[in-house]
């Protein structure tokens, strides 16, 4: 590649991972403890705290001290040990739609003690599923009266309905206008050149050149609904063709990056893997973002494919402080 950080798509309905990072530190930790404050790595083990503070921060008006959940679809949802670590590191509780009722328009959660009322909920439920009242009604994962609550003020929703609009791959392609039109600054990281395939003239040359693109569905992630051209059959691009002609808003094309690679263990044996790397950031009272993330690794030789739902692993990542930054393992560097 050309050495420069391409942004590869957003996340801001459900962003998923942070678990992987928290872990994979925790591990190496114990394995390395003395290459942390050599090395003066900053710490990621604070995210909780973090997050936290900013559930707290958008409490309802009036709200001083909050009752914050994670809102979690239960266990059999791939990611609901993130929801269970999340609230263990805050020391919150974790409830399910069935735990939550609500009473004079306000959110209450079944306890022990009787009912207890929710001025915060962090959920990890997509919007479609969180009010049977709103949205679908056949969901029993959310909560009926959620959104009545959340429109009157007396509950707070993280993230916000809504939010996952800019997760569409083709709001994905207009981010640096929309950065320039209301911020009137210019993107610090390149977007990649993305083909809309609902315009005529982009869905033509796409369909022109299917073997050489990354072709994605704009309302799937996880992998799931691409072709990477370069590494596709024939049959697979006619397919692909075939799908883009019949619902052309629902795809978008973009140039077969070259995604960097790292030294991997492979066996007993450090290859080469693709990799890309996933950024946390909180907007609160402030915006933080975590000095680290989730770098995930593609483990099939030659793939590009880094996702964990098809088989991508994860790798620690640190950022290096100075003399006066605070280093994992909770003291200043020295």
């Amino acid at each position: 590649g050309d050495g420069e950080f391409y942004v590869l798509e957003d996340n801001l309905r459900c962003p998923s991972g942070i678990s992987y990072v928290l872990e994979n530190r925790a591990v190496l930790k114990r394995i390395l403890p003395h290459i942390f404050q050599s090395m003066k790595v900053r710490p990621v083990s604070d995210y909780g705290d973090h997050l936290y503070r900013t559930l707290k921060y958008i409490a309802p008006e009036g709200v001083d001290n909050p009752n914050i959940i994670v809102l979690t679809p239960g266990i059999y949802n791939s990611a609901y040990f993130e929801h269970a670590y999340l609230a263990q590191q805050m020391g919150v509780p974790l409830a399910q739609g069935s735990d939550l009722v609500v009473k004079d328009d306000f959110v209450w959660m079944r306890t022990t003690q009787g009912l207890k009322k929710v001025d915060v909920i962090y959920r990890r439920i997509d919007d479609e599923f969180m009010d049977p009242e709103t949205f679908r009604k056949e969901s029993v994962l959310g909560v009926p009266g959620l959104m009545r609550c959340y429109r009157l003020g007396n509950v707070s929703l993280a993230n916000a309905p809504g939010t996952g609009i800019a997760d569409d791959k083709a709001i994905y392609a207009y981010v640096p206008k929309i950065i320039k039109y209301y911020l009137d600054e210019e993107p610090i990281a390149n977007n990649v050149p993305t083909y809309i395939c609902e315009d005529d003239k982009e869905r033509e040359y796409v369909l022109a050149n299917l073997d050489k693109l990354v072709v994605k569905a704009v309302n799937l992630s996880g992998g799931y609904g691409m072709l990477i051209g370069p590494k596709s059959t024939k049959a697979e691009q006619k397919e692909f063709a075939a799908l883009i002609k019949a619902k052309p808003r629902d795809y978008i094309a973009q140039p077969t990056l070259s995604l960097s690679r790292a030294p991997t263990l492979v066996g007993n044996a450090i290859e080469g893997r693709h990799v890309d790397f996933r950024p946390y950031s909180l907007y609160g009272e402030e915006i933080f973002t975590l000095p680290g993330g989730l770098t995930r690794v593609a483990l099939k030789k030659g793939s590009l494919v880094v996702n964990s739902s098809q088989g991508g692993g994860s790798k620690d990542t640190w950022v290096l402080g100075d003399d006066t930054t605070v280093v994992e393992g909770g003291a200043n560097a020295e």
